[in-house]
């Protein structure tokens, strides 16, 4: 379990990464040793409030007396916050640059997954009629088009995964720890927490849609009788057989972008060995804990001005522990774990059961270690 400097020192100066309007700038300052000053009159200009209350407990293991006093800090730095938009440094901006890039395309990549329909009634008439030549055309002609858009979401997972990599490269790189980097490089934190937002969001559509396997079955299988018959096929140039392998794995996984990204991650670790792997694992438990904070207390909680703020939180919490999962050597749910599990999950279930399901079910079926002997029953329980 993460000690309690290491949380404090993580959440100083630290710039959650929410969406733009929800960015947040924090600063810790030490708790009062007195009673603290009555608070200012209205419309005065106050640049650091002194807590009022006692702190919000919370559910932090095996920190005894230090959890108390990272507890004092937690909720200062509750008081001094201010929304800002995390700009990056010289130092950051090639990878910033190049990761934006990417992301700039997310969104309208989110919107066509959205609005995928799928070819489901061309393709039941031309089974049900094999030998009405029409029938055949039309279901081919509705198939390659989204087809097409398919490749094009394959694709978009292959960038994805080099933006991921360079963010890494970036916040583990020696001499600075995980927590440094993390302070040191905000907009690069903040662009790590978009990419795993985007991968919740594109795997909960794809869950949900069964006709893009359905489709791209359809095509493959009149693909390869096309080319039995010597027939010539439209949409052969577009994806030829070796990248309709590649997508095919990739489509018949629950959650292909997470999965694109766990591979990646434990890649980077297995290729980086001159890094420790705790400069990894600290900086995706360190996410984790700061979600799990931001969410848990009301305190700051009462600061998210809408729901999507939520959403992203959740997403971004669940995604780095499955990457954790995946990377660290026992996994995000056993007793050494350095990220809260029992409280991840009861946040998770302190929210509407239909806006968690997905992200529960990433959890329950996307980690590496939740069946493991380690994996205390309770957490077991808390998950089925």
């Amino acid at each position: 379990m993460r000690t309690a400097g290491q949380v404090r020192g993580a959440l100083t100066s630290w710039r959650s990464p929410f969406p733009s309007a929800a960015a947040l700038h924090i600063r810790v300052s030490r708790p009062p040793r007195s009673r603290p000053p009555p608070p200012p009159p209205p419309g005065s200009s106050v640049r650091s409030v002194r807590p009022s209350a006692a702190p919000p407990e919370g559910q932090i293991e095996g920190q005894g007396q230090n959890h108390q006093h990272w507890l004092k800090q937690l909720w200062t730095y509750g008081r001094n916050i201010k929304a800002i938009n995390a700009q990056p440094t010289e130092s950051e901006k090639e990878i910033y640059n190049q990761v934006n890039v990417v992301l700039k395309d997310a969104e309208g990549i989110l919107e066509d997954l959205q609005s995928y329909r799928g070819a489901g009634h061309e393709i039941r008439e031309a089974i049900q009629h094999p030998a009405d030549e029409k029938l055949q055309e039309k279901a081919w002609g509705a198939v390659v088009p989204l087809v097409g858009k398919l490749k094009k979401f394959y694709e978009f997972s292959q960038r994805l995964e080099a933006a991921l990599r360079g963010l890494l490269g970036a916040l583990t790189s020696t001499p600075y720890s995980p927590t440094q980097h993390l302070e040191r490089e905000q907009a690069l934190a903040k662009q790590f927490a978009e990419i795993l937002h985007f991968t919740l969001r594109f795997d909960e559509l794809k869950m949900t849609n069964p006709a893009i396997q359905n489709d791209f079955s359809y095509y493959r299988r009149t693909l390869s009788r096309m080319r039995i018959n010597n027939v010539p096929a439209e949409g052969e140039n577009e994806v030829n057989n070796e990248l309709a392998n590649r997508m095919s794995l990739f489509y018949a996984e629950a959650t292909p972008m997470l999965k694109t990204l766990s591979d990646a991650t434990t890649k980077f670790v297995s290729e980086n060995k001159n890094l420790p792997i705790e400069n990894t694992t600290d900086c995706l438990s360190t996410m984790a804990s700061v979600c799990r904070v931001m969410l848990e207390t009301p305190e700051y909680r009462s600061r998210f001005t809408n729901e999507e703020t939520v959403s992203f939180c959740l997403r971004v919490m669940v995604g780095v522990i499955i990457l954790y999962d995946h990377v660290h050597p026992v996994g995000a749910f056993a007793k050494t774990s350095k990220i809260d599990m029992k409280g991840c999950i009861k946040v998770l279930k302190d929210q509407p059961p239909n806006s968690v399901e997905g992200l529960l079910n990433a959890l329950r079926y996307t980690t590496k270690h939740l069946n493991d002997e380690t994996t205390s029953k309770q957490i077991r329980s808390m998950l089925q």
